[in-house]
């Protein structure tokens, strides 16, 4: 993690700047002063790069003189089309042009105090690297960029808007550790104990284990956990952050003995190693399953970055956490299990169990909750990265209010979302012969549908509306190339998404 700090706009005397100009802007301020102490090495250079300022443009200078070491110039594009989004860019692309430099300092004079502190954020967020299991590092891949200060003369407000950014951060960083973890280290319950520590930034925390799970009856979670020696969890992780009239306690821990109302629920899928059970998978790529438990990170996460910027609202995040295995004891396919939900299910293929787990969890969820919406997370078809690619996640939603403001969400933080269908046709695939549903369609069309449509079967409409949105997010959940505020690796998708759908629309 690198250290964001802000401070008053003086010319630096040593080091590496990252200059960032909008499209057009002529050299002034500090630019011009630092056009200036080169004699004019400013301008010449961006006039031989055709430097213009468009949004993603960049050109460096190396020792440029005034005791710098190196100069790079990020476009913002044009100056009324500035966002937060391409702010963080921005903050992005200097950090990694940068990263090879101990200390950096921005110079944005283009951009206001908020703005600026969004910089700050992607500059941190690019900056993340998972390198717990290197022992021996050559000198020439390490990234040695540990401190940025960007400059402002409004210190207060850019403090004061990177406070709840900082948060959020610390959020996705955490999402990024548990998502790069291998399955040897992140067991379900080594996964459950790391959430365990979000009660030090107030959140409520409990921990199901496998019998507190039978006495449930959570026979479909259970079902996929039963081949593996380790032990299934649920993990219940409850933020109150709503004002209440009956107290006057500000702080999460006090706020957290009250009762939640009407909360907001996210629901994550946690398989911590996936084979695909006695269905097993190719061993080609079967390294990447250890990053199956995505969703569940996901909510991690975002329950961190609920708590840490103490978000005024009620939110409730829980995981289903399982390792799936082939063993002796392992679940077979044509075997019948009986869900939390009543419904009994066909289990045709093992390595459809993602939602086999998101659907005691969901159907607990809603009975014990009661929340104004639910939203589940989870890398659960190969189907929807034929479908979307690497882009977008998958949306499915039965409420329309909900399916735009998160499209609206995912367009302002770059985590885009694309809405598709759900319809009595789908649903009709998933008719069992033997049980009230099968966990796949026996077709090959429509296979990130039909397995939206089988987790819809567990939210209970029948007491009226119960607004739910389902994000399947196998094709973004993983970077095979660093791109804009992502390094490669775990990307921690869905956290910011999440985030501004609650500080946009929910929080009082």
């Amino acid at each position: 993690m690198i250290d964001i700090t802000f401070a008053k706009p003086v010319l630096p005397q040593a080091g590496a700047v990252a200059l960032m100009l909008a499209a057009h802007d002529p050299l002034d301020g500090l630019a011009a002063a630092l056009d200036l102490a080169l004699d004019g090495g400013l301008t010449r250079a961006l006039t031989v790069a055709a430097f213009t300022g468009k949004h993603e443009q960049t050109a460096t200078l190396l020792a440029p003189g005034a005791g710098l070491d190196r100069i790079v110039v990020v476009g913002l594009g044009d100056r009324d089309a500035l966002t937060p989004h391409r702010a963080e860019q921005a903050g992005a692309a200097a950090a990694a042009a940068l990263s090879k430099d101990a200390h950096a300092t921005i110079i944005a004079e283009a951009l206001s105090p908020a703005l600026l502190a969004h910089a700050g954020l992607g500059a941190r967020l690019r900056s993340y690297r998972f390198d717990h299991y290197h022992t021996q590092k050559k000198p020439d891949q390490q990234a040695k960029l540990r401190h940025v200060t960007l400059l402002t003369a409004d210190l207060a407000r850019a403090r004061s808007a990177f406070t709840p950014l900082a948060a959020l951060a610390a959020g996705v960083e955490r999402t990024r550790d548990l998502v790069s973890e291998p399955a040897n280290i992140l067991t379900p319950a080594e996964f459950a104990d790391r959430a365990e520590t979000l009660e030090s930034l107030g959140v409520k925390i409990e921990i199901f284990d496998r019998h507190d799970m039978e006495k449930l009856g959570f026979g479909a979670l259970i079902g996929v956990a039963q081949g593996s020696a380790n032990e299934p969890r649920m993990v219940v992780m409850q933020w109150l952050g709503a004002p209440r009239p009956d107290t006057r306690a500000k702080s999460g821990k006090k706020a957290g003995k009250a009762k939640p109302h009407d909360p907001l629920v996210f629901i994550g899928k946690g398989v911590t190693f996936d084979t695909g059970g006695i269905s097993i998978k190719p061993a080609a790529g079967m390294e990447d399953m250890k990053w199956d438990m995505a969703g569940a990170g996901t909510v991690v996460g975002l329950m961190a970055a609920l708590a840490g910027r103490q978000a005024r609202v009620d939110a409730v995040g829980l995981i289903g956490l399982v390792e799936n295995m082939p063993s002796g004891t392992a679940q077979r396919p044509g075997d019948v299990v009986t869900s939390y939900s009543g419904q009994t299910i066909e289990v045709l293929n093992t390595d459809a169990e993602g939602r086999l787990v998101l659907a005691d969890v969901l159907a607990y969820a809603q009975k014990r909750f009661a929340p104004r919406f639910m939203i589940d997370l989870a890398t659960l078809t190969g189907a929807i990265i034929i479908a979307l690619g690497h882009e977008h996640a998958g949306l499915f939603c039965n409420d329309e209010s909900l399916a735009e403001q998160l499209v609206a969400a995912g367009t302002a933080t770059g985590e885009e979302v694309w809405p598709m269908p759900l319809s009595a046709a789908y649903d009709k695939l998933l008719d069992s012969d033997i049980a009230d549903v099968k966990n796949i369609s026996g077709t090959r069309g429509a296979g990130a549908v039909t397995a939206a449509q089988f987790l819809q079967r567990f939210v209970d409409t029948s007491a009226g509306a119960m607004p739910w949105a389902h994000l399947d997010i196998a094709g973004m959940a993983w970077a095979s190339k660093a791109n804009g505020v992502t390094p490669k690796g775990a990307t921690a998708f869905g956290v910011r998404l999440l985030d501004r759908l609650v500080s946009e629309h929910y929080e009082h």
